[in-house]
């Protein structure tokens, strides 16, 4: 009977402990400073309003007062760091060659139309600015915008450089960056520890399992930033069928419990959504910001439902 009410003593007051310090980690941690607030994210820079990751796209989602530009990055044969989200350049360009393989120079135009990934039966035609930019130039045209890179490939180069120009430009109070890949994101947190990092995947996993036995309030996390998926993007996707079974789970999983309302532990950013619907069900779960391929319909919903201000 003594042993049956202490386990219960003992669970209760775990339970307890863990939920007060959920809601409340600066009982246990020290705040992590937050350079910045991103609400409105142009998924890179607004694939279904202008071709992906091109200046014209950046610059209509600052135009419009984008909170931040989401973009990828990789490296040529010379070792320029360029914007652009495949590692070979057949789908956006149509020749079929590995953006490593090509000096920055040599590097072909973008398609006049691209199909729009998070977004059925959907393409997207340019206008005249169809070169693939380097990363510098996004940082000397907005010196003054967050920017979210994903660092495509785990190339310890590419990382260097990243970090390079992010100190250049002084950036690191307006840069994020990572990758799904764990690996990727503990180089990034190692070449510059003062540039916030993302969660990668199997960091999340791991995040899944402190939250669900009651851990997480005692476990401290360098990473500042999480990017989710909601559910309804497996509908969405031009290939849904390639996602795992697994993948399809997480996803689900992510979304089925509270993570939103942990915006106390980092901020939540929710990918890629593109309708009105999920938007509103992204804010209205807790989500800090919400990714979209079309900047100008995100603005107009965050508008129409008084968003627009960072609270």
């Amino acid at each position: 009977m003594c042993a049956a009410v202490y386990v219960l003593s003992t669970v209760t007051g775990y339970v307890l402990t863990s939920a007060l310090l959920l809601k409340c980690p600066t009982l246990l941690h020290r705040r992590k400073r937050e350079p910045f607030l991103s609400r409105h994210i142009s998924h890179r820079g607004g694939a279904g309003e202008n071709l992906e990751n091109t200046m014209a796209a950046f610059k209509h989602a600052v135009n419009l007062g984008t909170d931040m530009l989401e973009l990828d990055c990789h490296l040529t044969q010379d070792e320029e760091v360029v914007v652009s989200h495949d590692a070979n350049l057949k789908r956006a360009t149509g020749i079929n060659a590995q953006i490593s393989d090509v000096a920055y120079a040599a590097l072909p135009p973008y398609l006049c139309k691209l199909g729009v990934t998070f977004q059925r039966e959907c393409f997207c035609e340019g206008g005249e600015d169809k070169r693939i930019p380097l990363l510098r130039d996004v940082f000397d045209a907005f010196p003054n915008t967050p920017v979210n890179i994903d660092i495509k490939v785990n190339n310890d180069t590419l990382i260097k450089k990243v970090s390079e120009l992010v100190v250049k430009y002084d950036r690191e109070h307006l840069t994020v960056w990572g990758n799904a890949n764990n690996q990727i994101v503990k180089k990034c947190y190692k070449e510059n520890p003062r540039i916030p990092v993302l969660f990668s995947f199997p960091r999340v996993l791991q995040l899944l399992g402190l939250f669900y036995t009651g851990l997480l309030p005692f476990v401290p996390l360098k990473e500042q930033f999480l990017e989710i998926p909601m559910p309804s993007i497996i509908t969405k996707i031009k290939d849904p069928d390639g996602l795992t079974r697994s993948q399809r789970f997480i996803t689900w999983l992510l979304c089925a419990f509270s993570l939103y309302e942990s915006c106390v532990w980092f901020q939540v950013y929710v990918w890629v959504l593109n309708d009105e619907e999920d938007f509103r069900r992204a804010f209205d779960l807790g989500a800090t910001g919400v990714m979209t391929d079309f900047p100008t319909r995100l603005k107009g919903f965050m508008d129409g439902n008084g968003l627009s201000k960072l609270q």
